[in-house]
């Protein structure tokens, strides 16, 4: 194939998020000859340092101290640091909004479910961080998922990251062994769940997993259950279960206590497929 299917329109590409990007680089660093996504890339390249202090900048990345230094060690890998000196949360800068704008609208195969403005969504963060923090969760411990995805997904990680806790999660289809394999290995103190999932207009169960999950893993204190196919689904056999909705309806709404990090702090932890072996965790 030689011609390109789609092409973008000239209104549309002035309009664009990486025009507005390149416009704010010429603007405040003037490098020679920078004018198109060719030429940023160029630079990129060869002033790494310039171009993501550019990228800090143009996106207004919140930070209760920012850093005097791009990076250090470059040239080291693994070893370099970057934004060395500063302080920030993850959590923080994606619910800079609050506001009726819509930030999550969920589908399932089913079709449109819910949404949530980002005034709501910052609500229900609010509410399960407090729990959270009651729980006794901190920046170096893990808080697992076992769920679709959908809003409470969302809710949970955010919640977990703006405490500074990691967060990992695997989908709900893993199988048993599959799932431990996974959160064996990082030891979470919280696991959330939903009841369970559909797939091809079916409904699957996850919670007879989510039992045996709860006794292989000695660290986990807590397993958070989301209604989501039934509306009262029965935690019975669920060692430290408990149900989401006392998370929201049990806290009060109120202001995010931010856990302030150094840039590298782990955020999240992801897997390779497992398909040599054990999953690696990244």
């Amino acid at each position: 194939m030689t011609q390109p299917l789609w092409k973008p329109s000239t209104e549309r590409i002035e309009e664009s998020n990486l025009k507005a990007f390149i416009r704010f680089v010429q603007e405040t660093f003037h490098p020679p000859g920078l004018a198109d996504f060719q030429s940023l890339y160029r630079w990129s390249v060869e002033q790494p340092e310039r171009f993501w202090e550019s990228v800090w900048r143009f996106c207004d990345v919140k930070a209760s101290r920012p850093s005097g230094s791009v990076v250090t060690d470059f040239d080291q890998m693994p070893g370099a640091r970057w934004f060395p000196d500063s302080r920030l949360n993850f959590a923080e800068n994606l619910l800079r909004y609050r506001d009726d704008r819509e930030a999550l609208v969920f589908w399932n195969e089913k079709g449109r479910q819910s949404s949530l403005t980002y005034a709501e969504l910052y609500d229900q963060v609010a509410r399960v961080a407090a729990s959270l923090r009651a729980m006794g969760l901190s920046s170096n411990e893990r808080v697992a998922a076992f769920m679709p995805n959908m809003p409470e997904t969302v809710v949970a990680m955010l919640a977990a990251t703006s405490l500074g806790a990691a967060w990992s999660s695997c989908s709900p289809d893993f199988g048993l062994q599959g799932a431990l394999d996974r959160f064996g290995q990082t030891q979470p103190k919280i696991l959330f769940t939903a009841d369970g999932y559909l797939y091809n207009g079916k409904t699957f169960d996850s919670l007879e997993r989510v039992s045996q999950i709860a006794e292989s893993i000695p660290s986990l204190e807590r397993v958070v259950v989301i209604p989501y196919t039934r509306p009262k689904p029965k935690l019975n056999g669920i060692p430290g279960a408990v149900r989401y909705e006392d998370l929201l309806t049990g806290t009060p709404s109120g202001e995010i206590d931010y856990q302030q990090l150094p840039f590298d702090h782990p955020v999240y932890i992801l897997y390779s497929s497992g398909t040599t072996g054990p999953p690696k965790s990244i």
